[in-house]
């Protein structure tokens, strides 16, 4: 069973990159599957199997040309900014899923499961939109401000899972995803109340946040990256080093090889759960904060989205590396962003994304059945 678990949570880079490719290949099928020219076509496949075949082809391809015109280059239009501007989408969404990913990939790596990311990235939010919304000061500092307000409220619920972990023994997947359900809840009433509901307003909803509170946007306000990729591409740094450099990194990755050992060698477990689970909370706040100043600009009961729930997949799919975690973000934000530019223009179903997202979830947790798939032997200690 550890065996199992430590695969799942630290699989290989081939298993990863099939894992990937055989939820591709299943997403073309489904394509295949919905695609009305494919359906016509198998009326008659034995009279003309060619039609079948071709239909196929050009639905799978399509819809796969489409994805990749809207995430990441626009050969189809005649001016720069429309052809760049599908990877500034996919760059927009990854921003936050990134965030959330590093935050969980910590956890992961000192063996804390944190299914809470969704909780601490609407408490980063909320900090960071109270701050916002209701503190008055300079521009710039009022950001800065801000982004701190919301990097202190993730790390508070994330050091409280930490704190009932390290003071009770309770389990942190059931406190965690508990934790996510108060955090939503909690949003949706105070959005109701005059702490964050605009006023005169009867929908649950703050006020814009002001521009001083906003991050800059990158190249203009006519693409949505702004100055929180920055701070993501710091974070995923950051978190490297606290990882790999550090000696706060060495006693978390002490306690995700063996809690026992890393008592005995004179760590203390209790605060290390409290620090691992503020710092993963502290990213995924980061990611809430990212959002209410960035992206949306209004704060609102669904501003962590499904990001919380992505996060998790790409802690996985990045090996719980950070720069793995950056390159899986950048790829659920693709997957994200071309979703529409495949509806749009080939008709294929949005929900087929999500298929392909739910595929990959299901062959990284399961990691014989990829070898199985693609006749892979399990090399002794461990998969390579």
């Amino acid at each position: 069973m550890n065996k199992i678990v430590k695969e799942i949570f630290s699989p290989s880079m081939r298993l990863t990159l099939l894992a990937v490719l055989a939820s591709f290949v299943f997403g073309g099928v489904l394509v295949a599957f919905a695609s009305s020219e494919v359906q016509t076509a198998a009326t008659y496949l034995f009279a003309r199997p060619g039609d079948f075949f071709l239909a196929v082809w050009n639905a799978v391809f399509g819809a796969y040309d489409a994805l990749f015109r809207g995430s990441i280059f626009n050969y189809k239009v005649d001016n720069l900014l429309g052809m760049i501007k599908p990877i500034t989408e996919t760059l927009a969404y990854a921003t936050p899923i990134t965030l959330a990913g590093l935050g969980l990939a910590v956890a992961f790596r000192s063996g804390l499961f944190n299914i809470g990311a969704t909780g601490q990235i609407v408490f980063g939010a909320m900090f960071a939109g109270f701050v916002a919304l209701n503190v008055p000061l300079p521009a710039g500092l009022h950001l800065v401000v801000a982004v701190i307000a919301g990097i202190l409220g993730g790390a508070f619920y994330g050091a409280l899972v930490g704190f009932l972990k390290a003071a009770t023994g309770a389990n942190e997947v059931i406190l965690t995803i508990m934790f996510n359900y108060i955090a939503a809840l909690l949003l949706a009433f105070l959005l109701k109340t005059p702490i964050f509901q605009a006023p005169g307003s009867q929908n649950p909803i703050s006020s814009a946040v002001p521009e001083s509170a906003k991050f800059p946007f990158i190249f203009g306000d006519q693409v949505r990256i702004h100055g929180g990729l920055i701070l993501m591409l710091v974070a995923v740094v950051a978190v490297w080093w606290l990882l790999n450099r550090s000696s706060t990194g060495f006693q978390f990755r002490a306690l995700g090889h063996n809690p026992s050992a890393a008592k005995v060698a004179g760590i203390n477990i209790g605060l290390t759960y409290v620090l691992v689970m503020a710092v993963s909370g502290a990213l995924s706040g980061i990611a809430g904060a990212t959002q209410i100043l960035g992206t949306e600009k209004f704060l609102t009961g669904g501003v962590a989205a499904s990001f919380g729930f992505d996060a998790i997949t790409v802690a996985l799919l990045g090996r719980n590396n950070p720069f793995g975690v950056l390159a899986a973000g950048i790829l659920f934000g693709g997957l994200r962003a071309g979703a529409v530019t495949m509806q749009a223009n080939q008709g294929v179903p949005i929900d087929i994304v999500l298929v392909v997202q739910s595929l990959i979830v299901l062959f990284i947790a399961a990691p014989p059945l990829v070898r199985s798939m693609f006749r892979i032997k399990a090399e002794k200690g461990g998969a390579k």
